[in-house]
């Protein structure tokens, strides 16, 4: 199966997709992965620029990575130097790079929901790909996490899903919990009270760390975000890992099938033991690897709209 027939304007959420893209993507990922190089489709023609307004390691050499494979000129973007640093605006900003002959654009920044505006402005018609905004949504990172969930368990009806951390401030974690309840995982959250988000009450339960670890087929950390906190000097690293964190004696209480994943970057020995980080049972690696081939396929859908 590909996702030949998938086409996408742009792909900036993952709320609009029903259950067929999300396999479709999913597939032609799983494709990719096991595609010789020189079956790759190549998009020569269609240039691409990474608009990163937030630091990024994964997110954007993944992206990158995944271009360059289909064979698309990337057109590099330092935020830092760039006339964003003069007080531009993003849509001027994209202005110049379509004027310049860019066609797509990959764009993460702390502003939830920027693309909204950016879609409907007539003075744009390039492709907006969503890097991650602010608090609100990681569609890309989610897609990678629910191939790298298929890959292991064939399915999602009736895994037993938890997402642990620093919920309130994740849009890993909107953006997983709400598709994956969609797609008939059954859903519990945990970490510190003060930073569970009612909103997740429609797609699962709040359960203390030591009642669910037990339970469940997929651990999700996620990182402590301290830029995102009003008072990050009062956060006690050694406290969280004690309370919340995966430690050994947690680890132990995993069943033998569970897998343990994390978005990255890890902060080993807060969220997670340092020795756990790349253990038997994690799959932290698999996930960065998943990331280029998902973007792969998620690129493919918005060049078929080309």
């Amino acid at each position: 199966m590909s996702n030949h027939n998938l086409v996408f304007k742009h792909f900036v959420s993952t709320k609009k997709l029903n259950s067929g893209m999300v396999m479709k993507l999913i597939h032609r990922a799983i494709e990719f992965k096991n595609l010789d190089r020189s079956l790759l489709p190549q998009y020569p023609g269609h240039f691409v620029c990474n608009v990163f307004l937030e630091n990024s390691t994964r997110t954007h050499l993944s992206f990158e990575m995944a271009e360059k494979k289909l064979g698309m000129p990337v057109i590099s973007f330092d935020a830092k130097s760039s006339s964003i640093s003069k007080g531009e605006t993003l849509l001027d900003t994209l202005i110049t790079l379509e004027s310049l002959g860019v066609d797509t654009v990959v764009v993460r920044t702390r502003e939830e929901n920027y693309y909204e505006s950016l879609m409907e402005s007539p003075y744009l018609s390039l492709s907006i790909i969503n890097g991650g905004d602010g608090a609100s949504q990681h569609p890309t990172q989610c897609m990678l996490d629910l191939m790298t969930i298929y890959e292991k368990f064939n399915q999602f009806i009736g895994l037993k899903i938890a997402i642990v951390g620093d919920l309130s401030h994740s849009r890993v974690a909107h953006s997983n919990a709400e598709i994956l309840s969609r797609l008939g995982a059954e859903l519990y959250f945990s970490g510190p009270r003060e930073w569970y988000d009612e909103t997740f009450d429609h797609f699962g339960r709040y359960l203390p760390m030591d009642e669910l670890i037990e339970e469940v087929d997929v651990l999700m950390l996620l990182r402590v975000q301290l830029e995102r906190h009003d008072q990050p000097d009062r956060f006690d690293a050694e406290t969280y890992h004690r309370l919340y964190g995966l430690n050994k004696e947690r680890a132990s209480r995993l069943q033998k099938h569970a897998i343990i994943m994390h978005p990255a970057p890890v902060n080993r020995g807060v969220e997670i033991a340092d020795e756990l980080v790349m253990s038997d049972q994690s799959v932290i690696a698999e996930q960065m690897k998943n990331g280029v081939f998902m973007r792969m396929s998620i690129i493919e859908a918005v060049m078929n709209g080309k």
